[in-house]
Parts: structure tokens; sequence; C-alpha cells
């Protein structure tokens, strides 16, 4: 078994825009940077709000292993029986839904190298839905993981950078990364922890940057200026993949490095 390990996560990915950015790019990023293993927050593929079925095999086909997600993951109608009746799905939703919806925020495996892995899925709640409590919902997670899974990468789906920042405290020493996603909006505080943990608040988008969050920004500055309801298309424009490279010491799962990578497209 690889003494390390290099998780690359890529940032929501908006709509067609970065889907196909993903399919362009990711193989060269795997080459570049010996990734040997790649995890993405895919919420936000199908037009830019929520994901379906084709979309999650479309994602996993393009060399995804995990895909997690957030406030979104069932805004398409399709995903509901599709997480039901696929237990085992490799599309995860915040494990801190109630236990009645379908789906779950936790998915434990082996990578090809024969290091055992798990990526959690937890979504925070200052300005956001009310869910159960984050930071007691990622001790249950963590409890339930085996002893030998070294290896715990976090998705923290939250709009708050405080929240974000205490959860990352919070779970300092006890995951190799936390990577912030939702806001769109790429941080530049990657850093490892005092205890061995990987954060960045948020990781970024993946899609049109020209644009208000992956949105057509022309429809998006008319809501803001008349109040008045208005259909949201993703954008076109100055497409860029987003992610972070994160190295992980497989014997004790404490990070050693992470650094943001991206790509944009000609």
């Amino acid at each position: 078994m690889a003494s390390t390990i290099r998780i690359l996560f890529i940032g929501d990915i908006v709509g067609h825009p970065g889907r196909r950015i993903v399919k362009e790019t990711l193989p060269g990023l795997v080459a570049e940077h010996a990734v040997d293993l790649v995890l993405a927050n895919g919420e936000n593929a199908a037009a830019g709000v929520g994901i379906t079925p084709p979309l999650v095999e479309e994602l996993l086909g393009a060399g995804i292993a995990v895909l997690t997600s957030g406030n979104h993951i069932f805004d398409k109608k399709e995903i509901i029986p599709y997480l039901a009746e696929h237990p085992d799905a490799r599309l995860l939703r915040p494990a801190n839904y109630p236990p009645a919806a379908p789906g779950r925020g936790i998915y434990i495996s082996t990578t090809g190298q024969g290091v055992d892995y798990a990526v959690l899925n937890v979504q925070g709640r200052v300005f956001m839905p009310t869910l159960d409590c984050p930071f007691r919902t990622a001790d249950a997670l963590l409890a339930s993981i085996p002893p030998e899974v070294k290896v715990r990468i976090l998705d923290l789906h939250a709009e708050a950078t405080s929240e974000k920042l205490a959860i990352g405290w919070y779970l300092d020493g006890r995951v190799s990364a936390i990577v912030g996603t939702h806001t769109h909006i790429p941080t530049a505080d990657e850093t490892v922890l005092t205890r061995g943990t990987a954060y960045i608040t948020d990781v970024g988008m993946t899609g049109p940057y020209d644009s208000v969050i992956g949105m057509d920004r022309e429809a998006v500055l008319r809501k803001f200026l008349t109040q008045m309801p208005a259909r949201y298309e993703v954008g076109k424009n100055d497409v860029r993949l987003a992610a972070v490279l994160i190295e992980v010491d497989t014997e004790t799962g404490r990070a050693l490095s992470i650094r943001r990578v991206g790509r944009k497209q000609p």
C-alpha cells in the first residue's frame, strides 16, 4: 500500500460548462499531479441547480470516484428515487438531513492502490435550511468509520465562513481534510491545521466565471434591481475548473499539504 495518497477535490460543478471542462481537463490534471483519488461536488450539474441520474453516471464515468452535494441535492425530482433505490450510490447527500430522506452522507471504499478512504458530507446551518447539528453529525459519522480507515475527506457545504472555520477547528486531527463548498467563490486560506487536517473555506466553482456564481449575470442583476421573479440560466464564458490537491499520509491520516489547482478553458 502506498504511504501517501494524492486527492483532487473539484469544486461545485455548474451546468454544462462545468461538466465539459471536467471531462476535457481531468485526465491531464490526474496525469500531471499523479492523482490517486478524484472527488467533486456535483449538486449543480443539471443546468446549475440539482443533478439527475444520467449526469451522475456521466461525471462518474469521467473519472470522479465520489460525488458530494448540498442543499440542492433534491431539486431535480428524478434524483429522489435514484438515491432511494441505490443505497450504495457514489452520490452523497448531506448526512444531517432527516433520516427519512433518501441517500446517505458517507461513502467508504478502497482505491486501486489499496488505500482505504472515507468521504463524508455535511451541511451547515447558518443562513441555510435548518438541518441537524453538523458538529454532532460529523461526530456520529466518524464514530461509524472502522479505525483502519485513516484517510477521511469531508465536504462541508455551508454559507458562513465562521461556521466553516469553527467546524474545521472542531474536527482538526480527526479528518484528513475539510473542503468547503457552496458559495462558489474560491478562498485563499488553504492550510494544514495544527493537528494535521487540511482545510479550505471554499474551493470555488467549476463553471463560468463571467456570471454571478455561475448564472447569467444580466438576469441576476435584473432580479436584484427590480425584485421581480427571474429565470436564471447558466453563464457561458470564462469557464474554469477550481480544485484543491491534498496529499495525505495513509498510515496516520494526517494531511501533508493542500494547494489550489485549476484549469481555464481557452
